[in-house]
């Protein structure tokens, strides 16, 4: 039974969202904007502060993602029912989020109307993507010499 209930519990979204504004402009300032059918999102590496205030690349931490939804989404109880939805989907497949990198999700007011599990193949899709990118990111920047694929012959 203990196995049991310990599969029961409930992963969440507590330790992995982007709170302050600092950590959206920094996110933003580093990532290109990439576009899917019902959202855009950014995906940026996370950076931690040096001791002479400039940011220097983190190791690998636990990811982070951020939501928005802005007014131009519909009126206060429409936004927080796309956000309780994206949260949802992405709470399922916490266990996608590339590690040491940000990601942050703009949705589109089409996000209301699509079935949830249309939404939730969409926000798995854009994890396996995010991975892949973050993956190669990681490769290309921190990888060592030669660690890349073997030349052809």
């Amino acid at each position: 039974m203990n196995s049991l209930s310990k599969r029961a519990q409930r992963q969440t979204l507590a330790g992995a969202r982007l709170r302050k504004h600092a950590d959206y402009q920094r996110a933003y300032a580093a990532a290109r904007k990439r576009q899917s059918a019902s959202m855009s999102w950014f995906l940026a590496p996370q950076a931690s502060a040096c001791g002479d205030g400039t940011a220097a690349p983190a190791a690998p931490t636990s990811a982070r993602v951020g939501l928005t939804a802005g007014k131009v989404l519909g009126k206060a109880t429409e936004r927080n029912r796309i956000k309780r939805r994206m949260r949802e989907a992405l709470r399922r497949h916490i266990s996608l989020l590339p590690a040491g990198f940000d990601l942050i999700l703009h949705p589109r007011r089409a996000v209301l109307t699509i079935d949830f599990a249309q939404l939730e193949a969409e926000i798995a899709r854009i994890l396996q993507q995010a991975r892949t990118e973050a993956f190669r990111g990681s490769q290309s920047a921190g990888g060592a010499p030669g660690a890349g694929p073997a030349p052809k012959s």
